[in-house]
């Protein structure tokens, strides 16, 4: 018998969304170009907020990760005024998100579709079914090639760092005249995200390791403590990525395949996961999963929600570059607005984790 949804992508939004799915009593096939449990070697540092908690206990897969609290985050920019803390008591909760290794967080979903007996396929040459074989495929293979896309003329340096005190519950967002600098605590280490030129990124990541503590220091300063060691160093290129359309015929775009965001608010896989808990609601008591009028009333409700998320990250992500003294000067004075007032930061602070509606 034809499955009903197949879904195209075995990373964390399909595994997610497959999960969702099977616990709403649907038919769900997924469908994997990589081989089984395929995960890169190189450092890649996920951040899920609390509402990304929330759906992943939903879809029974949050105990079997192993994540570190962010219970506080401390913002600042380099040589310049203003700084701002936010702390899970603003938003009312345990912890403000958690951070993840993507490979860990992908091999465990995987592991968890399979134990749920959902039928995947791995190491496939290409994951395009007949339409007529699924009533509805769901696109979560990342990147669409019809996509938009704006390149911020950036890399991401990912590298993995070692300090003295060790990393704890606190995540560091600073604002450099090269790019955002983030210090997320990754077990007891921190994970680093730091943006710059294509050209400087090379230099960081080919540096010996005490060059590059001792860049690190000078860019960040003292207040994570004193680092000393490194490994894991590579870098990614930034970049915004939008599928114009959502939906297609019998077709459904979520996750990556839908957009790919600017690391420098760490909204990507929320938004993913957020798109994946709306589709397995609209779907739940559908008849037909592939109608076009569920799919519009799907891509409608999503519609504010990632509007919202993709502009805002994209204008963080100019706003916080370069050297501009004017520029500067307001991200100074809207930091210092947002620390002086309780009210600005927890309506801030739940709207990153939530998103522009209050879900799940």
């Amino acid at each position: 018998m034809p499955v009903e949804i197949e879904i195209q992508g075995a990373g964390p939004v399909g595994c997610v969304l497959a999960l969702l799915l099977r616990a709403a009593g649907r038919s769900v096939r997924v469908r994997e170009r990589r081989p089984r449990l395929a995960a890169t070697a190189a450092l890649r540092p996920i951040a899920l907020s609390y509402s990304s908690r929330l759906i992943l206990e939903r879809a029974g897969a949050w105990r079997s990760l192993a994540s570190s609290p962010i219970e506080r985050i401390h913002v600042s920019q380099a040589a310049r005024l203003g700084r701002t803390e936010i702390c899970a008591g603003d938003a009312g909760l345990p912890a403000l998100g958690y951070v993840l290794d993507y490979a860990a967080l992908s091999a465990a979903l995987q592991e968890l579709v399979e134990a749920s007996g959902i039928e995947v396929e791995y190491a496939l040459r290409s994951a395009a079914l007949p339409a007529a074989e699924a009533r509805l495929v769901v696109h979560a293979e990342g990147a669409s090639g019809d996509a938009s896309e704006k390149r911020y003329g950036q890399d991401a340096v990912l590298a993995l760092v070692e300090s003295q005190p060790p990393a704890g519950s606190t995540a560091y967002e600073r604002f450099t005249s090269e790019g955002p600098l983030a210090l997320l605590p990754l077990g007891r280490r921190y994970a680093i995200v730091w943006g710059a030129s294509e050209a400087r990124a090379l230099e960081l990541v080919a540096a010996p390791p005490e060059e590059f503590l001792e860049a690190l220091s000078e860019a960040f300063g003292a207040r994570a403590g004193r680092f000393l060691a490194v490994e894991a160093r590579t870098a990614v290129p930034l970049l915004l990525r939008v599928r114009a359309a959502r939906t297609g015929d019998r077709a459904v775009y979520v996750g990556n395949a839908a957009q790919t965001l600017h690391p420098v608010a760490g909204q990507g896989l929320n938004l993913g996961l957020r798109d994946a808990w709306e589709l397995a609601r609209s779907l739940r008591g559908a008849p037909d999963p592939g109608d076009a009028a569920v799919l519009r009333a799907y891509s409608s409700r999503r519609r504010l929600d990632a509007f919202a998320t993709i502009r805002l990250t994209d204008l963080l992500a100019v706003l916080f570059l370069g050297r501009n003294p004017l520029a500067g000067a307001i991200r100074g004075l809207g930091m210092i607005a947002l620390d002086s007032c309780a009210p600005a930061r927890r309506f801030f602070a739940r709207r990153m984790i939530y998103g522009a509606s209050a879900l799940p």
